[in-house]
């Protein structure tokens, strides 16, 4: 049993790399624009099938977020980005539990600790288990949230919660809230990275231990981790959004 934290190379596009992490990654974005397509392909007044599931998740999300924001206008507004950061981390994470992953491959000979062994090449991992998908997320929710706070506040007044020269007091303050943004880029990626790698980790040595009956309840488990991580990822960009976006 091989585990390493970095993907596995499968093949390049010209010069290219591609991983498995990044192809499961691809897997998760076609699977949500195919129910984006079918939801919204012949749009009835009275929705039936995926469009009636479509806009009742749509309604749920927004009765969900709006108490959080204050307002139908700002839930509305921030509800894309909140619902597709949802969807593709849910997706992603529960992709794990799927049979195969980590489990269909090559074998191949690597040096490790400076001899040859045989380990698996795997051709799928779940995409939240490669630091590369999470800390990409991190940084486009933390950009869009300083993005959103400057447009909705103006530039100087934003800049002013980070560089203030007023008092020493807001001076020290506005260092906190300056490293408080680089703490989140670290929060945000390694909390879904660690849970869910390591989640992966855990159902490959118990596959390998008791590969029978005694793995099921680990995956609902990881069922629920995955659920609760993409929830967490997704109520801390809204409330990073509220916070960035209000004038006081």
């Amino acid at each position: 049993m091989h585990i390493t934290l970095a993907p596995e190379h499968l093949f390049n596009i010209l010069s290219f790399p591609v991983t498995n992490t990044l192809l499961m990654t691809w897997v998760a974005m076609a699977m949500i624009l195919s129910f984006a397509f079918m939801a919204s392909r012949r749009l009835e007044s009275v929705p039936r099938g995926v469009q009636n599931f479509a806009e009742a998740l749509i309604e749920a999300g927004l009765d969900f977020i709006e108490p959080i924001l204050g307002s139908r206008k700002d839930a509305l507004k921030f509800f894309p980005i909140v619902i597709t950061f949802f969807l593709l981390i849910i997706i992603s994470n529960w992709l794990e539990v799927l049979p195969g992953l980590g489990s269909i491959g090559i074998f191949e000979e690597v040096e490790v600790d400076g001899h040859q062994e045989r380990v698996l090449l795997s051709f799928l991992r779940s995409p939240s288990s490669d630091l590369n998908f999470t800390l990409a997320l991190a940084l486009i929710s933390v950009f869009f949230t300083q993005f959103s706070g400057i447009a909705a506040v103006g530039f100087l007044k934003y800049g002013s919660r980070y560089i203030s020269f007023k008092s020493p007091v807001d001076f020290f303050v506005g260092l906190l809230e300056l490293i408080s943004e680089v703490a989140k880029l670290i929060s945000f990626s390694f909390r879904l990275f660690g849970n869910i790698f390591a989640g992966e980790v855990l159902l490959i040595v118990i596959g390998v231990l008791a590969p029978v009956i005694v793995p099921l309840p680990f995956l609902a488990l990881e069922l629920f981790v995955g659920f609760v991580q993409a929830l967490v990822f997704s109520m801390l960009t809204l409330v990073f959004l509220k916070i960035a976006t209000s004038s006081h």
